[in-house]
This record gives C-alpha cells, sequence and structure tokens, in this order.
C-alpha cells in the first residue's frame, strides 16, 4: 500500500489546477529571466585562445563555424586524467541531438576541456558521442573563464568559482550539501573514476559559456556555473516530473556505458 496521498479524479485535478497556474507563473518567471541574459553587457574579447579540433588547430573565432552566437559547456576532464567527469558525461549525452538544431538556428555548440585532443577523441568515440569537442591545452581559456585552478589557488584561497571566493579546499559538492553521499564521499569517488585525486578533481570545474560576434568582433556574453547548469543536465527536468522526483539520497548517476557494470 502507498504511503503518498491519494483521491479522486477530481481531487487530482482540482490540485493540478492550483499547480498548473504556479507552473505557468515560473514559466514566466523563466521566460523574464531569459530576457535578463539576454540584456547583460557583452564584454569584448582581445585575447586570441587557440584549440585543437578534429580538423586543426582553431581559434575561438573558428569555433563559430560562421554562425554569430557560440556556446561552450566547460567540460571536466583534466590533461592528466584518465576519463572525464561523470556529471559532465551525463549533462554532454543531452548534446548529439541538440548540436544540429543549434547549429541549424545560427547557434554552434562545442565542449571545451583541458585534456590533450587525442585523450578526448578516444573518450568520445567510447560515449559514442558525435558533437563538436575541443582541447584547451596549453591555452588560458579555461582559467580566464574561472573553470580551472592551479593548486597555489587552492591552498591560498584563491579560487573564484560561481561568482564567489571559496574558502580553501572547499567542497565541489556543496551544492549538495546534506544529502548523503555527497561531499567528500562523492569527490573521491568521482576523482576515482576520472583517475585523479580529489585535489586534482577540484581544480577543474563545470559551468558552460555564451559568445557572441559581431562584425568581426568577438564578445563574452553569459557564464552559468555550478547549478547554473542544471537547465541543460537533461535528465533532471524528467525526474522533476516523475512521480517521486529526484528521489536522491547520493550520487547515483555513472557514464551511460557503466550501468550495467554493477
Amino acid at each position: 500500500m502507498t504511503t503518498h496521498k491519494t483521491g479522486t479524479r477530481d481531487d487530482w485535478l482540482a490540485a493540478r489546477l492550483a499547480l498548473l497556474q504556479a507552473e505557468k507563473e515560473l514559466t514566466q518567471r523563466s521566460d523574464e529571466l531569459a530576457r535578463q541574459r539576454q540584456g547583460l553587457p557583452w564584454v569584448r574579447i582581445d585575447k586570441e585562445y587557440r584549440f585543437d579540433t578534429d580538423e586543426g588547430s582553431a581559434s575561438l573565432a573558428d569555433l563559430f563555424r560562421g554562425r554569430s552566437q557560440l556556446l561552450v559547456y566547460h567540460f571536466m576532464f583534466g590533461p592528466d586524467w584518465t576519463a572525464g567527469c561523470p556529471s559532465c558525461s551525463a549533462i554532454a549525452d543531452g548534446f548529439n541531438g541538440i548540436a544540429v538544431h543549434l547549429a541549424n538556428h545560427d547557434v554552434m555548440l562545442w565542449a571545451v576541456s583541458r585534456a590533450p585532443l587525442a585523450k578526448l577523441q578516444t573518450y568520445k568515440r567510447q560515449m559514442g558521442w558525435t558533437f563538436p569537442w575541443a582541447s584547451s591545452f596549453g591555452s588560458d581559456f579555461n582559467s580566464d573563464f574561472n573553470v580551472w585552478f592551479t593548486e597555489e589557488q587552492q591552498r591560498e584561497g584563491g579560487v573564484q568559482y560561481n561568482f564567489q571566493r571559496e574558502a580553501p579546499t572547499s567542497d565541489v559538492f556543496r551544492w549538495r550539501a546534506g544529502q548523503e553521499g555527497g561531499g567528500e564521499g562523492a569527490e573521491a569517488k568521482f576523482a576515482a573514476m576520472c583517475g585523479t585525486d580529489v585535489p586534482g578533481y577540484h581544480r577543474d570545474r563545470p559551468g558552460m559559456s555564451a559568445f557572441a560576434v559581431e562584425d568581426g568582433v568577438l564578445y563574452h556574453a553569459y557564464s552559468a556555473y555550478a547549478r547554473g547548469v542544471d537547465a541543460i543536465w537533461g535528465m533532471y527536468p524528467w525526474l522533476d516530473r516523475a512521480p517521486k522526483g529526484r528521489n536522491e539520497t547520493g550520487v547515483w548517476w555513472r557514464r551511460h556505458d557503466e550501468y550495467d557494470k554493477r
């Protein structure tokens, strides 16, 4: 027998209509937030960044591939790691299907990581992905957009992530604080899955950045970090509509090819 509240169809419909009003208000608020994002001032980019891609060396401008807009997912994959971050991998699983639609709507979508291109290509084949993925190895790109930090910054509390300064050795998974399996346990698990240690796992961070080009000039338009990328994590909007919601007691997800390895 379920312990969840039950009722008649009329009870459900009355509650659903009340919820519908709240959902409409949230949708309208989300539309307003989107307008505010688009209204942010653009910051001109004069620094030259180089990337390694399947087609060879590329500049940031090259990543646009003739479009006027560029979306970059900052995928956690350090140069000395043996595999990409499981959380970033779960997010990136949704890119294949949408990248072609964005590309035909004046928007290029790329993942960018610090690992050398050969590692990215190997991992990409393993995961069955086709979206564009560039290596920023040797570039300041990840550092400049606040998704990579040095050991010195970690030790001295110089990490500026998600628009706030962190205390030394701050927990990357603080946004899951209070959940069983979060915190240091989750970090140690994910670090091991990536072939690194917890401090090394801390130095790369997730996020996304948006860029525009007009009259040959590049601009940075927007960035989001931590739970700011929840909206592009495809499984969560579905779970939020499932009967038991996210139903999480800790870190439960894996790379998509590892679920049968339990």
